[in-house]
């Protein structure tokens, strides 16, 4: 499942069970489009994996936050707790693997 972060999302509700990516992106990013496509692929694959995008010029105090400095940046939880963070571009394969 993917899920577009707004106003009205409960960040820590979204991340506290299960495994969850958050993607922080930009519509004018290359790279995070392309990684869309690869989160999209995972989202129809992977029920148990939630997907969470949040727009870094629309919530610029959430990536402040996680001190996103690049985009794409993704940010793996596993049942509330960040596991992995990855800056870039990464293959389906690699992005499954860090939830091992």
């Amino acid at each position: 499942m993917i899920k577009i972060y707004n106003k009205d999302t409960n960040f820590e509700e979204e991340i506290k069970e299960g495994k969850v990516i958050v993607d922080f992106f930009a519509t004018w990013c290359g790279p995070c489009r392309m990684i869309s496509n690869v989160l999209e692929e995972i989202s129809k694959e992977q029920e148990d994996i939630k997907i969470l995008k949040i727009d870094v010029d629309e919530y610029d105090e959430l990536a402040y936050k996680f001190q996103v400095m690049s985009i794409p940046t993704l940010v793996f939880y596993k049942d509330g707790k960040i596991i992995n963070k990855k800056v870039g571009f990464c293959n389906k394969k690699e992005l499954l693997g860090y939830f091992n």
